[in-house]
């Protein structure tokens, strides 16, 4: 039988592969290094939760009518009759945790931020997948629009430092509780006559989760809910005034942006600030990511009222679109500093305790464990990109020496003390 990944999960390789380079494991630790240095900056500490949670947690904070809860979490029972489900998304979790381990001080900003890989059962396509890595910050405990202002520049800022630059931010505001109700039904009655014109989905979240028949990319939701009102004229003064001053922050901070009024993202949990990262070169499906702010979340999951904004960017469409536009990233050295080429039997066997003291002196070094002749280890040493050849054979290793080979530079092959060699 022959085994093959689960559909649209997929395996990342430890050498660039034909096809798809972006799929080379030191392309993400690249991505990852940027993001963690990004986060350092800015005062953001990393936070890691288990890959698996309540089921419960998501229901109640991302919400029963959304696409995720009902159609896309992966949910199993566990043999303690438990309801679990794989992690959806990032901010939840990271909620939790701030509850359980009382992270949340009263008057101070718990800074975090997290990659972690996250699973929903979507219709899987190039640049949406069912196994996802997401990195992602989380700011709580303030309602201050600079932070907002923050949270949104500190993506942007990533996106900067990775080279992207086809890239375009997205603002809008949901609104609270308080003028959210109103703004929903104004829509409920605008959409009522212009339902048979529009997609399943949509007449579905109709009744599930109206908002969220904006944010469709069917052309005909688009056209039917073309004149539907907007919810930034229905927004209570609060909201109003807490909006414009994150647009006049990001703007202090020369982030271009766009306003988008059929902006909601697709979690209920979402207050007042929304936003959006997108690029054209990722077709239909071309959000790199998003987030907003959350101020009843902490408060719905069982702690104090704590208000809180975050993200969750993705990494693979982060490194689809570095492809795409051919930006080549510093990666880590995978190439040996010395390869260990040896000529007989007593040098092969001398060769693990000198392998040893180089590997342990901070020096990768490689050798061939299969007996073969000079020739072939010369070409591995080539093909693998090793600095430099130590050549060890009986006579060298009678007087304690080796030959050192550079195989980059026009320095020429010298004799080398092998307690030196290191």
């Amino acid at each position: 039988m022959k085994f093959a990944a689960p559909p649209y999960m997929l395996d990342k390789l430890p050498y660039p592969p034909e096809r798809d380079s972006w799929r080379h494991v030191a392309r993400w630790r690249a991505v990852e290094r940027i993001f963690r240095e990004v986060c350092r900056v800015y005062g953001y500490r990393e936070i890691r939760t288990p890959v698996m949670e309540s089921t419960e947690l998501f229901c109640r904070a991302v919400g029963e009518g959304t696409d995720i809860v009902g159609k896309e979490m992966f949910t199993f029972t566990d043999r303690g009759e438990r309801s679990m489900t794989l992690r959806p998304e990032g901010t939840a979790p990271v909620v939790r945790a701030c509850l359980e381990h009382n992270l949340l001080s009263e008057g101070a900003l718990a800074k975090l931020y997290y990659i972690c890989s996250s699973y929903r059962y979507e219709r899987g396509q190039r640049g949406r997948y069912r196994e996802f890595q997401q990195t992602g910050v989380e700011a709580l405990g303030s309602q201050d629009p600079a932070v907002d202002a923050e949270v949104v520049s500190l993506a942007m800022e990533f996106y900067r430092r990775l080279g992207i630059e086809r890239t375009e931010l997205k603002v809008n505001s949901v609104g609270c509780p308080a003028c959210r109700p109103a703004y929903r039904q104004e829509l409920l009655d605008f959409a009522q006559p212009r339902l048979a014109e529009m997609s399943e989905e949509s007449r579905t979240r109709f009744t599930k989760n109206p908002l969220r028949m904006l944010d469709s990319k069917d052309p005909k939701d688009q056209a039917a809910l073309d004149t539907a009102p907007s919810l930034l004229d229905h927004l209570c003064s609060e909201c109003k005034t807490h909006f414009e001053a994150v647009l006049e922050y990001l703007r202090a901070l020369e982030v271009p942006l766009v306003i988008d009024t059929r902006l909601v993202r697709g979690f209920d949990y979402y207050t007042k600030t929304a936003f959006e990262v997108t690029s054209p070169l990722l077709g239909a499906q071309n959000a790199v990511g998003g987030g907003g702010r959350y101020d009843s979340l902490v408060e719905e999951l069982g702690g104090p009222p704590t208000p809180g904004i975050g993200f969750g960017l993705g990494t693979e469409r982060c490194l689809l679109v570095l492809e795409e536009l051919g930006v080549q990233l510093e990666l880590d050295r995978e190439t040996p500093d010395v390869y260990l080429a040896c000529i007989g039997e007593c040098a092969r066997r001398a060769a693990v305790p000198i392998l040893h003291g180089l590997r342990t002196s901070g020096i990768y070094a490689e050798t061939d464990y299969s007996d073969r002749s000079l020739k072939a280890q010369m070409r591995s040493a080539s093909k693998m990109n090793s600095r430099f050849v130590a050549l060890l054979g009986d006579d060298e290793l009678a007087k304690g020496m080796c030959q050192l080979k550079d195989m980059v530079g026009s320095e020429p092959q010298k004799e080398v003390n092998l307690a030196d060699l290191a």
